[in-house]
Parts: structure tokens; C-alpha cells; sequence
């Protein structure tokens, strides 16, 4: 008879929950959930809780929502669950008191093939960087970030159309797939754990900022359709315009498609009579396709140019 593991959960956003509800249907028990606390959000400040809260209340699972992970009273309540393993899909980082307390360890599933892209965005800087191939890995978390023992790992291919944000749902399927196939390895005791291997370069994964996202239009074309498509939908690419009159308008940039033949100067803006908009690189143009001015919904740079007309001189990258 195959053997089930009491499980204690541990993440915050929707990708996590994906995971979280594939162990619910697997053989094995998930005893209890950690998350972040409630936050307040928006004008009226109402708390939100996360989308990994929304599915355990769904489905009666006990939360935990600790404000510090090395609180006397959250490592008492942990201690008590008593759990075989516990599973960590985007959270924090945990301190050792906790991620040594099951029997079966802490393991982690990362949206990356480690140990490439250790960090915090390494679907955005996987596609930014142009990649053709990303993946998923499960591994035992230990002292030092995104740096265990690997267990299994799942390849993935990004083709040149997807965006950050197709990527993270491919990945998420896959990888609540195999984070169940490791959890039942390692209760059938046929797991095998292996160092991460040695690479002479290794490409890492920091945390994005806003202005990490400003398009530098001085780049060649087919660096800068990846930036955006990258950053694409979140947190994304933009670009600050101006034009002769000294007017200025900032642009979040979805998605464009390359043109090499064009001649455009880097950074210009160029309006064509089908309401189409491109933008010059170091070589060739982009096309943007889909947008977003302040203060407006994202929508379709035809539909965009339509209602607010940018005729009115020439508008340059600043």
C-alpha cells in the first residue's frame, strides 16, 4: 500500500495554488497552510488575504498567518501539526528552525531548472534574457537561498511569442505535477538527492523594480522585444515620451512584433495611417501592439490612437 505524508503547506500567490490543490488530490494529506498576513489594499483599505488563504478557506484547511516565522507561538503551533514534510511554493525564506523540523525535510519547488535563475523573478529574466528552454526543479530547502540538494526538475520550452505571464502558467501547471511526483518519491523512499551542479557563468534571478522596467530603445531590436515581453504583464516595460512641445507621456508596453527592414532612429516614435505605432531601435523597429497611457485601460494601440491622437509633432524616448 503506498504511504501518505501529512503535509504543511507553505505560499502566497496564485502560482502556489495550483500546487496546493494537486496535493488536496493526491494521496497525500495537507494538515495545514501557512501564508502571509492580511493586508490592507486600495482606497478603502480593506484587508486582502492571499490567493493561497482563498483556497484553503475554500476547502477547510487549517491557516496559519504568522507575522514573524521565528515567533515562540508560530514554532509551537508548527511543532504541534507534527507533520511528515513540509512544501514551500513562492514564500518566504525560513529560517532554519522551521525548514529542519519535519522528519521528511522542506522541499521547494522553483519556476526555474536550478541553478540557473536562483532568485525572485526567474520567469521574467528567463524570457528577458531570450531563453528557448526554462523548466521547474524540487529540491530540499537548505541554509542558503534557491541552493539545495535537487530532487527532480521538469523542462519547459519558451517560444519567441510567449510573455512572461504565458510562462508562468505553463510553469505552474507543470510544476504542481511534479511536485506531486517528488512528494511520492520521497514517501515511497526512491528519492534520490543530488547536488546542483557547477556552471563557469550562472544567471540569477533579483527581485524587479519600476525602474528596472524602463525600455532602453538604443538596444538592438530583438533584446528589446524580449525585455518587454519579459516584463510582460507584470510588472511591464515602459517608456516616457515627449514631444517638440515639451508634452510628456508614459507608456506601458505589452506586446509588439519586430521589424528589421524598418529605419527608424532610436527611440522615435513613428505614426503610420493604419493606426499602427513603431518605435525605433538600434537596428530595425518595433511595432506596439498592445498598451497603456496613465490614468487608462490596457487595450490595442489601434483602438488607443484612435481616441487619443499623437499627431501633434514628433514624440522621442526620454
Amino acid at each position: 500500500m503506498s504511504k501518505s505524508l501529512n503535509i504543511v503547506f507553505m505560499g502566497t500567490p496564485e502560482f502556489a495554488v495550483a500546487t496546493l490543490d494537486a496535493l488536496v488530490k493526491s494521496r497525500h494529506k495537507v494538515i495545514a497552510v501557512v501564508t502571509t498576513p492580511d493586508k490592507p489594499a486600495n482606497r478603502g483599505l480593506k484587508l486582502q488575504t492571499s490567493a493561497v488563504k482563498e483556497y484553503a478557506l475554500q476547502n477547510n484547511l487549517p491557516v496559519l498567518q504568522p507575522e514573524k516565522l521565528k515567533s515562540e507561538e508560530f514554532i509551537t503551533e508548527l511543532k504541534k501539526l507534527n507533520a511528515d514534510l513540509q512544501v514551500v511554493v513562492a514564500f518566504r525564506m525560513l529560517p532554519e528552525i522551521v525548514w529542519s523540523m519535519p522528519k521528511c525535510g522542506t522541499i521547494n519547488l522553483h519556476a526555474s531548472l536550478l541553478p540557473q535563475y536562483r532568485g525572485a523573478a526567474p520567469i521574467n529574466w528567463a524570457v528577458i534574457n531570450g531563453e528557448t528552454e526554462t523548466g521547474t526543479t524540487t529540491f530540499f530547502i537548505s541554509h542558503q537561498i534557491d541552493t539545495g540538494d535537487i530532487l527532480m526538475h521538469e523542462k519547459v520550452t519558451i517560444d519567441e511569442d510567449d510573455n512572461a505571464g504565458t510562462i508562468h502558467d505553463k510553469l505552474m501547471v507543470s510544476g504542481s505535477a511534479l511536485l506531486v511526483k517528488t512528494v511520492d518519491a520521497i514517501a515511497d523512499g526512491t528519492i534520490k538527492a543530488v547536488p546542483q551542479p557547477a556552471f563557469d557563468v550562472l544567471k540569477y534571478a533579483p527581485k524587479i523594480f519600476r525602474d528596472d522596467c524602463r525600455i532602453s530603445w538604443n538596444k538592438p531590436a530583438t533584446e528589446v522585444y524580449n525585455f518587454i515581453r519579459g516584463l510582460s504583464p507584470y510588472p511591464g516595460a515602459f517608456t516616457e515620451l515627449q514631444n517638440e512641445e515639451k508634452e510628456k507621456m508614459t507608456l506601458k508596453i505589452f506586446s509588439t512584433k519586430k521589424h528589421i527592414d524598418l529605419v527608424i532612429p532610436a527611440g522615435e516614435l513613428v505614426l503610420s495611417t493604419k493606426n499602427e505605432a513603431f518605435i525605433g531601435c538600434e537596428d530595425g523597429a518595433l511595432e506596439i501592439t498592445e498598451l497603456q497611457a496613465e490614468g487608462r485601460k490596457r487595450m490595442k494601440t489601434a483602438d488607443f490612437l484612435r481616441g487619443f491622437p499623437l499627431n501633434a509633432g514628433t514624440w522621442q524616448a526620454i
